[in-house]
């Protein structure tokens, strides 16, 4: 087809003197080259198209079309300024481990309360932020994890549960006046800064960047975020936006949906896909490593056939054998 159009072009060149010569003889050199391709069995495949993942929300004036690109290229910059650097060398008292026991017991209370997912991401967020900028004894972590909840909580839900419940829930382990306290520390040591690009807030574009998901896609990608979460290096290593990208990289070569990355994918999410490798190898390695690992919930949570009971489906074979 290529050398028909070609052909096709050489012969109806219009232009005469010497540019009309150099015209035609640049034609026949691609002519030529398409010739030797065809003999030598050579296919050249067309450069994937990017596809306009909102075209069918123009008229959804929630969507904001017109200011959604300027929007995540605004997220990209925030998310260095609420970014968490590695801080349990100035936590004497505490490990990656019990970080890892916080975040599990923390979903578990989000699952309770059928929570939005927002909400689970700004806790975290805000767990390893106040971490990173005060010391906390290991008395005090649960009730920094609650706080930080009750703190999401305000932010994110419509009807968020009183202080009540999540004393109920840790076995009234501390006082309202503790969690009060806690939460006003927690946000005078923040600057109130809650307005943050976690994850989640990624997540949502990428996962429409994947061009037509399913729901299985969608539950894949978020109980690999959530382990990805829950493991320190991770937040640690690489940021938000990352995190994110790597978590639909790895979902879909995990549900083997071909290509694995697309131009679209690497347009919206500004990595290719030798950047997220890494990233992505850690997070499928979270998943194989998930069903032996005491801390259960989030396996439990995406085991349940609601979520496609993706957890247990088989980790990304292509990682395994790198």
């Amino acid at each position: 087809m290529k050398e028909k159009r070609l052909k096709v072009l050489v012969e109806e060149s219009p232009e005469k003197g010497p540019q009309g010569r150099k015209s035609r003889l640049s034609l026949q050199s691609l002519l030529l080259e398409a010739r030797c391709q065809a003999a030598c069995g050579v296919t050249v495949n067309p450069k994937q198209q990017i596809v306009n993942i909102d075209a069918a929300d123009l008229n959804n004036e929630l969507a904001v079309v017109e200011y959604i690109d300027d929007m995540y290229e605004f997220y990209k910059l925030a998310e260095s300024e609420s970014r968490v650097r590695d801080y349990m060398d100035s936590q004497p008292d505490m490990n990656a481990r019990m970080r890892s026991i916080l975040i599990d017991w923390l979903t578990e209370v989000h699952c309770k309360f059928e929570l939005m997912p927002e909400t689970l991401y700004l806790t975290i967020n805000i767990v390893d932020r106040y971490l990173s900028m005060q010391f906390v004894s290991r008395r005090e972590l649960q009730l920094v994890g609650i706080a930080s909840m009750v703190i999401a909580c305000k932010y994110e839900e419509v009807w968020a549960p009183q202080i009540e419940d999540f004393i109920c829930l840790s076995d009234y382990a501390y006082a309202r006046e503790q969690i009060l306290v806690m939460e006003k520390a927690i946000l005078e040591k923040l600057e109130w800064y809650l307005t943050v690009p976690t994850p989640y807030v990624f997540l949502l574009r990428f996962i429409k960047a994947s061009v037509s998901p399913d729901k299985e896609m969608e539950n894949m990608v978020f109980f690999l975020a959530e382990l990805g979460l829950m493991h320190y290096p991770t937040v640690i290593l690489y940021c938000p936006s990352m995190i994110a990208a790597a978590a639909v990289y790895a979902a879909q070569c995990t549900l083997d949906k071909s290509p694995f990355w697309s131009e679209t994918l690497k347009h919206h999410t500004g990595y290719s896909e030798e950047q997220l490798m890494d990233c992505a190898k850690l997070l499928v390695s979270c998943h194989s490593a998930a069903a032996e690992s005491k801390l259960k919930v989030i396996y439990r949570k995406f085991s349940n056939p609601e979520r496609g009971a993706v957890a247990l489906f088989t980790p990304a074979k292509c990682f395994q054998a790198t």
